[in-house]
């Protein structure tokens, strides 16, 4: 359904679930092994996982912070996609990679759901794909004293929209992860 017709497969994005992103997130443990079995259900599956490692000055390439988690294990043959931005299409090789791939339809995981998670459903519905959100397998770090809601309802507000948003020719909505299907 993607308007990217010549891409007919699928691809598991992992989005930033370093050390330093996730390190107080909401439910953190909770999460994160959420991903991990969708990681592996989608790796059993012959379905791309690919991995997205945010850099920042709080986030400095090498350093123990910018790690991904040690529950998470990316295997050499994935593709690793390392960004500067929200998006994870912005300045990245991301979108060489899924078209390399055939990849026309994206399944997002990942932290923080209010920024790099949103970015990157809205830059990839733009660009074409079909995008789904695994809905219980996104997390964030408590805002609320920078006047931001609580992480349960940044959570549960990022599902309920994303579960409506539509475009012509593409495919978007939530799904939990026990919902996800790589047939």
């Amino acid at each position: 359904m993607s308007t990217l017709n010549d891409r007919p497969n699928t691809a598991l994005l992992v989005i930033d679930v370093q050390n330093g992103v996730v390190d107080g997130a909401h439910e953190r443990d909770k999460v994160v092994g959420t991903i991990a079995g969708v990681v592996n259900r989608a790796r059993e599956a012959d379905v791309p996982v690919v991995w997205v490692q945010h850099t920042s000055d709080q986030l400095p390439t090498g350093s123990p912070q910018w790690e991904y988690v040690p529950e998470l294990q990316r295997s050499e043959a994935e593709p690793l996609v390392h960004k500067r931005y929200g998006d994870s299409f912005e300045d990245t090789d991301l979108e060489s990679v899924l078209a390399s791939l055939g990849v026309g339809k994206v399944i997002v995981t990942g932290a923080q759901t209010d920024a790099c998670i949103r970015s990157t459903l809205h830059g990839a519905l733009t660009r074409g794909y079909d995008t789904l959100l695994v809905s219980d397998a996104h997390t964030t770090e408590d805002l609320s004293q920078w006047g931001a809601p609580a992480p349960a309802a940044v959570i549960a507000h990022t599902n309920l929209y994303w579960g409506y948003q539509s475009a012509p020719g593409r495919e978007a909505g939530t799904l939990t992860s026990e919902e996800i299907s790589f047939a």
